[in-house]
């Protein structure tokens, strides 16, 4: 790609991206074209649809946390390593509001542009909680679909204006249900 068609295209994410976190999934691409300072026609070149273009936002978030349950895997206590990734993942959720109901659908639908990115991101995931099941520290009757779906729950309170005040203390309720010995910590401080 050329460098002019790349600060174009990294300015369009910017703003993209700006927008997103104020107004949610839903923001009209024509109010981001319009916030960029360019036609229409020119985000499309750059993301013919909505989903091309939350793929290219979102990918590099998608990256660092897989990345980060890689390392997890590898160091720590298999229930810090799930709780840490899990914290940073409705953290990161949280942060585009509405992102969990497009994760939720693009997971089933092989043609969505975000369904491999959720693919691995699950993955990561469910790698993290075989590890701490296999250690004894997490219950054995859930899966990565679980906790993927555990995931957009909780980002979905802290979507919620109403309900964000108790979004850290039900994180640890939840943490607590997904452990096999919540007593002995508190799920609220991984690490």
């Amino acid at each position: 790609m050329r460098a002019d068609a790349r600060k174009n295209r990294d300015h369009l994410l910017a703003v993209a991206g700006s927008a997103i976190t104020e107004q949610g999934v839903d923001v009209s691409l024509r109010d981001i074209a319009r916030r960029a300072d360019v036609g229409l026609a020119t985000l499309l070149r750059h993301f013919p649809t909505r989903e091309a273009l939350l793929d290219a936002l979102l990918r590099t978030s998608f990256d660092e946390l897989t990345a980060k349950a890689v390392e997890l895997e590898s160091s720590g206590s298999p229930e810090d390593a799930l709780l840490s990734w899990l914290r940073d993942c409705v953290g990161w959720t949280t942060e585009y509001r509405g992102v969990t109901v497009l994760m939720a659908a693009a997971i089933e639908d092989t043609q969505s542009a975000l369904h491999a990115s959720c693919v691995t991101l699950r993955a990561a995931g469910a790698r993290l909680l075989t590890r701490a099941q296999a250690a004894g520290v997490a219950r054995a009757d859930i899966d990565g679909a679980d906790l993927f779906a555990l995931i957009a729950m909780l980002a979905w309170l802290g979507d919620q204006s109403a309900l964000a005040p108790r979004a850290d203390r039900l994180f640890g309720v939840v943490a607590s249900a997904l452990l096999t010995n919540p007593g002995e910590r508190d799920p609220q401080t991984p690490g």
